[in-house]
């Protein structure tokens, strides 16, 4: 009677490192994923919203806002905010400095995420090429050889390990596209509301002050 194929009991050695290696890979994903998706700020809403404040004549309410909002394109405005009484070059330089600063935190785990995506189709083909081995093995001396279903077992092993990994594989390297492109699509919100919070201090905000009389 021939025995199912059951995964990763009959898949050999190797499917036990690809399986812990794939919970890791989904819960990396799914954290990185949920995080990036909190962090990405509408930034041309939020900015307006910094600017009445300011155009109203109250910073601390913009700073308040900066401090209630999540995500880092608020911080980095709160940081340009902060030094916005020593003028243009000081904000942008403290922007920059929080921008610098929020970078690692976005791009925490998505290495990792990589990693195993490059990492998994080697393992699975060390597995394959095992199971090829003891399927070559048992042929050569003979032992299996009026046994069909122990020939194929092993033929089964290699396929289902190399399958296996293969799909972990294609999974990462999906999933480190489209956190990539959160990552880059969030870093492009803080550059632009960076420059317009500047551009507005500077600018547009001086120009709108009625000026004093003498």
């Amino acid at each position: 009677m021939t025995l199912a194929f059951t995964f990763p009991f009959d898949a050999g050695p190797f499917a036990w490192i690809l399986v812990p290696m794939a919970f890791i890979a989904v819960v990396f994903v799914i954290e990185r994923a949920m995080f990036l998706h909190r962090g990405l700020v509408l930034s041309s809403d939020f900015i307006e919203g910094v600017r009445n404040n300011l155009r109203a004549g109250r910073p601390l309410e913009a700073l308040a806002a900066c401090e209630e909002s999540p995500g880092p394109v608020p911080r980095v405005v709160k940081a340009a905010l902060l030094r916005m009484e020593a003028g243009g070059d000081a904000m942008r330089a403290a922007a920059t400095e929080a921008a610098l600063l929020e970078l690692p935190v976005l791009e925490r785990r998505l290495g990792t995420i990589a990693a195993i995506g490059r990492t998994a189709p080697l393992i699975g083909l060390a597995g394959a090429v095992l199971a090829g081995f003891d399927f070559v093995t048992a042929m050569r001396d003979g032992s299996v050889f009026a046994s069909a279903d122990s020939l194929l077992g092993h033929a089964q092993e290699a396929l289902a390990v190399a399958g296996f990994a293969l799909t972990i594989s294609a999974v990462c390297s999906l999933a480190h596209h489209f956190l990539v492109g959160r990552v880059r699509s969030i870093v492009t919100e803080m550059e632009f509301a960076a420059h317009s919070i500047l551009t507005f201090v500077t600018h547009e905000l001086p120009a709108e002050r009625p000026p004093e009389k003498a």
